[in-house]
C-alpha cells in the first residue's frame, strides 16, 4: 500500500470516494479536534506561562482557533488517515500558539519548544515504527541537527535580527520536515529564511526605514515549514 504521506493533496482527494460523506467528515472532525487543541493550550499556556497567555481577546482567541481549523482539517486532507498525522497536527497547534506569542511579545518559549521537538520525535517515531520507515525517523533527526546547525551559524554571524528562540524553533521544524523528505527540509530551510527576511524587510517600510530591535521570524518558519508540507508532495 503506497505511503499516505508521500500522496501529495490532490493525490489524496482524488482517492477518496466520490463525494465521500465519510472523507468530509473526516476533514472536517480532525479541523474541529485541532481548534479544541486550540483552546486546550491557550488554557496550559495560561497556567504554565501566565505572562504569555493573555490577555487574549475573543477575537484573538477565535483567529488563532479558526488558524488552527483550517492548518488541522488541510493537513488531515493531505496525510489522510496515517499514523503520521497526530504528529502534524501537533505541529500545527503549537505552531499557531508559538506565533501569536512571538508576534505580541517577541519570544518562543523553552518550555513550548523543547516539548515540542521531543513529542514530536515520540509521534513520529511510533509512526515510523507502525509503517516500518524507520529511515524518516533518522533522516527526521538529522534534519533537526542540520537545521539547528545552520539557524545556529546564522545567527552567530549575520545581524539579520535571529534570536537563539529562532534557532530552537529551527529543531523541531527540521524533525518534521526531514522525516518527509530531504526536498521537504531543504526548501522548508530556505523559504523559512527567505519568508522572515521579507517581513524584516516590510518592517522596516513599515516603520520608515528604521528596522525594529526585535524581529519576529519565528511566524514566518512556521508559515513556511507548514507551507511545503502541505503543498510538496
Amino acid at each position: 500500500m503506497p505511503d499516505p504521506a508521500a500522496a501529495g493533496p490532490i493525490s489524496l482527494l482524488l482517492a477518496q470516494p466520490a463525494g465521500s460523506l465519510t472523507g468530509v467528515l473526516f476533514i472536517a472532525g480532525v479541523g474541529l479536534a485541532g481548534a479544541c487543541l486550540s483552546l486546550l493550550a491557550e488554557l496550559l499556556i495560561r497556567r504554565a506561562l501566565p505572562r504569555l497567555g493573555g490577555p487574549l481577546t475573543v477575537r484573538m482567541r477565535l483567529t488563532t482557533a479558526a488558524a488552527t481549523f483550517a492548518l488541522s482539517a488541510l493537513l488531515a486532507w493531505r496525510f489522510g488517515l496515517s499514523p503520521e498525522l497526530p504528529a502534524y497536527v501537533l505541529l500545527a497547534v503549537a505552531g499557531v500558539q508559538l506565533a501569536r506569542i512571538d508576534l505580541q511579545h517577541h519570544l518562543l518559549p523553552n518550555r513550548m519548544v523543547l516539548p515540542l521537538l521531543g513529542a514530536g520525535i515520540v509521534l513520529l517515531g511510533a509512526a515510523a515504527g507502525v509503517s516500518g520507515e524507520a529511515g524518516s525517523l533518522l533522516r527526521g533527526v538529522a534534519g533537526a541537527s542540520i537545521m539547528f546547525v545552520l539557524y545556529l551559524f546564522l545567527a552567530l554571524t549575520s545581524r539579520n535580527g535571529l534570536g537563539m528562540g529562532d534557532v530552537k524553533l529551527a529543531a523541531p521544524l527540521g524533525l518534521y520536515l526531514g522525516y518527509l523528505g530531504w526536498s521537504h527540509l531543504f526548501y522548508g530551510g530556505a523559504l523559512g529564511f527567505v519568508a522572515g527576511g521579507v517581513a524584516s524587510l516590510l518592517l522596516v517600510l513599515k516603520n520608515r526605514g528604521n528596522k525594529p530591535k526585535e524581529v519576529p521570524y519565528g511566524p514566518s518558519m512556521l508559515a513556511a515549514g507548514l507551507a511545503i508540507i502541505l503543498l510538496l508532495p
